[in-house]
C-alpha cells in the first residue's frame, strides 16, 4: 500500500492549526486539513505491512490501507467510497476521534505512525467540497417502522443504515436540535455543528424523519440542562406505533464529588457549563455560567475536562488549573510492551496548549467559600501503591477557585428512560444487551452506544449503531444485507 519506501522517505506531517492567540478569540474550528499533495505523501507512508493492525485497532474497522493507497494515487472519490463503507460519519471521527488506529499502526512500533486521522479528515472534507456526499435512498420500502430514541452518533448511524435498508425511521431527540452530545457536549471549536446539519440533510433526503424537543419516558427530568423537551411520549405509545425501538441516548449522568462545600455557588458539573455554551454559540440564550476574570479549577483529566479548559480560556479566565486523581502518565509508552493496544502516556490537547496548569495525583478534600460562594479548593497529594491511593502527609494545599467544574466522567445514561421502558440493567446501570442481537429484555426494544456500553468514544457509538441496525433489520425481515 502506498509507496513501498514511503515510510523511509517521508516524515509524518501533522495538520496545521491557527495560532493560539487567534483561535482563543472565537469558537470556530482551527485545525486545517491537509492539501492534496500533503495527504498523498502521508498516504505514501502506509508501509504494506501485511497485517493491517490499524484496521483491528479501529472500532469501526475502517479499511485504512486501501484508502491510504487511493489517496496516494489521487483516487479521492474511490477513497471516499471505501471510507464510507465502514463509517457513516468520517467528518466527526476525522476531527474528534483519538485515533486508536494510529496507536495500532505497525509503523508505530519504532517510528511515527501513519497520519491516518489527518488523511480521513482530508478525504471527507474533499468529498464535501466536491459534492460527492449525496443521499442514498432505498430502492424499495419495507413498510416497517423503527423509532430511534436519541440522536447522538449511535442513533444517527442506526437511523441511516435502517433507512437505507428501506425502513421508515423516526429519530426522537429531547433537545431542540439534532446531534445529542455531539452537538451539545463537544465545543464548536472541536466540531463545527454545521457538519451535523449537513449530514442530517442527507439523512432527511434518505427518508429519515427527525422529531426534536420530544422526551421519551414517563416524565421529563426536572431541571436538566441537557433537556428542552416540550412534549413527552410514553414507551407504550412508541411501541404501539413502531415495529422496533432503538434506545441510543448518551451517558449523561455525571460522577459527583461528595466533599464539604459541594453545594456552594460556583461549583458545577462540566455539562452545566458546556451545554449552555454550545447553545449560546448556536444563537440561543447566553451561558449563565461565565469563567471571565475567574480562577477556574477543572477536576478531571479527560476530554471533557479539556473541553472545559478550552471554553474557559475563550471566556477570558484569569487562570485555569486542571486536576487529576491518577498519577502523571509517562511521556512515552513502552511500545514493545503495549503495541498495538491503546497506550497510557502523557497527552496534551489543543486546549492545554492554549493555556492551563495541570497537576496529577491530587484529591480534593474540601471546597471553601464565603457567603455561599466558592473561593478556595483544599486538596492533598496522593501516591498510588499496589493499586491503592494513599494520602501524603503534610502535602495539603489550597488553590484559589472562583469556578469549579466537575469533569470526572459519566456513570450511566438517564435512568428515567431505562426505568420507563422496564429494561434489565447491568451492574453499572446500563442497559443489558449483547453485541450480537443488541436486544434488551423487552420485546421489540434494542439498544446501542452509551446506553449499552457506558461512556465511550464517538467511533464506538457509530460501530454499535451500525451493528444494532443490522440486528433490527434481521429482526424485522428475517435476514439482512447490512454490514456489521
Amino acid at each position: 500500500m502506498g509507496k513501498p519506501t514511503g515510510f523511509i522517505e517521508f516524515k509524518r506531517l501533522s495538520e496545521a492549526s491557527l495560532p493560539v492567540a487567534e483561535r482563543r478569540k472565537n469558537y470556530q474550528e482551527f485545525v486545517l486539513h491537509l492539501n492534496d499533495e500533503q495527504a498523498g505523501i502521508q498516504g505514501a507512508r502506509c508501509m504494506d505491512c501485511g497485517i493491517p493492525f490499524c484496521t483491528s485497532g479501529c472500532p469501526v474497522n475502517n479499511i485504512i490501507p486501501d484508502w491510504n493507497d487511493l489517496v496516494y494515487r489521487g483516487n479521492w472519490r474511490e477513497a471516499l467510497d471505501v471510507l464510507h463503507s465502514t463509517n457513516n460519519f468520517p467528518e466527526f471521527t476525522g476531527r474528534i476521534c483519538p485515533a486508536p488506529c494510529e496507536a495500532a499502526c505497525t509503523l508505530n512500533i519504532n517510528n511515527d505512525a501513519v497520519g491516518i486521522k489527518s488523511i480521513e479528515h482530508a478525504i471527507i472534507d474533499k468529498g464535501g467540497e466536491n459534492g460527492w456526499v449525496v443521499p442514498q435512498p432505498a430502492e424499495k420500502r419495507t413498510g416497517k417502522k423503527v423509532a430511534i430514541v436519541g440522536s447522538g452518533p449511535a442513533g444517527l448511524a442506526a437511523a441511516q443504515q435502517l433507512a437505507r435498508a428501506g425502513h421508515s425511521v423516526t429519530v426522537f431527540e429531547k433537545n431542540s436540535r439534532i446531534g445529542g452530545l455531539l452537538r451539545y457536549g463537544i465545543p464548536d471549536f472541536k466540531l463545527d455543528k454545521r457538519l451535523i446539519d449537513w449530514r442530517m440533510a442527507q439523512m432527511q433526503a434518505e427518508g429519515v424523519e427527525f422529531r426534536t424537543s420530544v422526551f421519551v419516558g414517563k416524565d421529563k427530568p426536572a431541571g436538566s440542562v441537557a433537556n428542552d423537551a416540550k412534549k413527552t411520549i410514553s414507551p407504550a405509545e412508541l411501541l404501539k406505533k413502531f415495529d422496533a425501538v432503538v434506545l441510543s441516548g448518551g451517558a449523561e449522568t455525571p460522577r459527583d464529588l461528595p466533599v464539604p462545600g459541594r453545594e456552594l455557588n460556583g461549583v458545577h458539573f462540566a455539562l452545566e457549563f458546556l451545554i449552555p455554551q454550545n447553545r449560546e454559540v448556536a444563537g440561543d440564550a447566553r451561558n449563565p455560567i461565565s469563567a471571565a476574570g475567574k480562577h477556574v479549577i477543572v477536576i478531571g483529566g479527560g476530554d471533557t475536562g479539556s473541553d472545559c479548559v478550552g471554553t474557559s480560556n475563550r471566556h477570558g479566565a484569569l487562570s485555569v488549573t486542571q486536576l487529576e486523581v491518577m498519577p502523571r502518565p509517562p511521556e512515552h509508552e513502552n511500545k514493545l510492551l503495549v503495541w498495538p493496544n491503546w497506550p497510557l502516556k502523557m497527552r496534551t490537547s489543543s486546549s492545554h496548549e492554549e493555556g492551563a496548569q495541570r497537576d496529577w495525583a491530587i484529591v480534593t478534600k474540601e471546597l471553601i467559600g464565603r457567603n455561599g460562594k466558592v473561593e478556595k479548593l483544599s486538596a492533598v497529594r496522593v501516591e498510588w501503591k499496589d493499586g491503592k491511593m494513599h494520602e501524603i502527609a503534610g502535602s495539603e494545599f489550597e488553590l484559589k477557585a472562583d469556578l469549579v467544574l466537575l469533569a470526572m466522567g459519566f456513570v450511566s445514561p438517564e435512568q428515567r428512560v431505562l426505568d420507563a421502558f422496564g429494561v434489565e440493567k447491568d451492574a453499572r446501570g446500563n442497559i443489558k444487551a449483547d453485541t450480537e442481537s443488541y436486544r434488551t429484555s423487552q420485546d421489540k426494544v434494542f439498544t446501542a452506544g452509551d446506553m449499552r456500553r457506558g461512556q465511550s468514544l464517538v467511533v464506538w457509538a457509530i460501530r454499535e449503531g451500525r451493528q444494532c441496525a443490522r440486528a433490527v433489520d434481521e429482526f424485522l425481515m428475517g435476514s439482512s444485507v447490512l454490514p456489521r
